[in-house]
């Protein structure tokens, strides 16, 4: 059985360059593990790889939902492994890239089987709601109905809220009862993984590849990108797709509620806190084999390791 490559790493860390270059060296097709890239028409803030790029080394699960749909992590796992087993069936190595590492941990550890299934109406009633009343009010509410869950999720995130109200709306029971009973459904991955991790060795290097990604997104047009998708009768800053790094702070600049200058700075921190909540993700990950993201022989290191493995002699 082949392998399936995992390619981990921070925002900023050069994740698509070296994937590309192992799609020219090795029988790899590119799977996207990233939350951002999968919004059509959202490509300047997200770095999207480029037409030239995808040209090379195509991309599945890119563009493949509009900015005002949502996309479960149970979504993914399904069409992640769908994915998967196309590409095995035909003989060639998954190579998974990306810096959601909640996709990649429920690829590997699964979700539970259990989980009620969305309700569309509930789905379009709570998002209504969310519109006409604000998120504090639906944190309120769920806070009354489920307090176990509003102490263990993201309050922040209204897409975390919304499934936490639909799971105890719709079955009377707890998403936090769920998540128990998913640790005695253990549902592994079907397939051997080699899991590779690329990072600036120092923070400042990081910090610098950010700060410089954020330049070349204002160069590239990000302002009139998101000036097109406020354009829009059905985004709003509370949607999961408008909370993206950088595009919360452009769409609040565009409001007039920040100045141009701070919205760099709110952007560049937001990225800044993105990648450091990856880096905790990965330290504590374990099997990982980590790469320097800015040693000048990376994609040969990458190489080497990778022949050194009997899958690929």
């Amino acid at each position: 059985m082949l392998p399936v490559i995992f390619l981990m790493g921070p925002t900023a860390s050069g994740k698509t360059d070296l994937a590309i270059e192992l799609v020219q060296q090795f029988n790899c097709e590119i799977i996207s593990v990233d939350s951002a890239l999968i919004y059509r028409d959202m490509n300047i803030g997200t770095a999207k790889p480029t037409a030239q790029e995808l040209e090379l080394a195509p991309h599945h699960l890119i563009d493949i939902i509009e900015p005002h749909e949502s996309y479960s992590v149970a979504n993914f796992r399904q069409d992640a492994l769908s994915i998967i087993d196309d590409i095995q069936f035909r003989g060639k190595v998954p190579l998974l890239v990306g810096g959601t590492m909640l996709y990649f941990k429920a690829l590997l550890e699964g979700l539970a089987d259990n989980l009620p299934e969305a309700s569309p109406d509930l789905r379009k009633e709570l998002e209504q709601q969310l519109q006409k009343e604000g998120l504090p009010a639906l944190v309120q509410k769920l806070k009354a109905l489920d307090n176990e869950a509003a102490r263990q999720i993201h309050l922040d995130n209204p897409q975390r809220v919304i499934r936490a109200l639909e799971v105890i709306l719709s079955t009377g029971k707890s998403i936090t009862w769920f998540w128990e009973q998913q640790k005695h459904q253990p549902e592994p991955f079907p397939y051997p993984t080699i899991q590779l991790a690329v990072a600036p060795q120092e923070r400042k290097a990081l910090h610098s590849r950010i700060e410089q990604r954020f330049s070349k997104m204002l160069k590239n047009g990000f302002e009139q990108e998101v000036v097109k998708l406020r354009q829009r009768n059905n985004l709003n800053l509370d949607l999961p797709s408008m909370r993206c790094v950088g595009y919360r702070q452009m769409w609040q600049y565009l409001d007039g509620t920040l100045s141009y200058e701070v919205m760099i700075e709110k952007g560049i921190i937001a990225t800044r806190q993105l990648a450091k909540r990856q880096l905790t993700w990965l330290r504590g990950w374990q099997g990982l084999e980590w790469f320097d993201s800015d040693h000048t022989a990376l994609p040969a290191q990458v190489k080497d390791f990778l022949l050194n493995k009997a899958f690929f002699c």
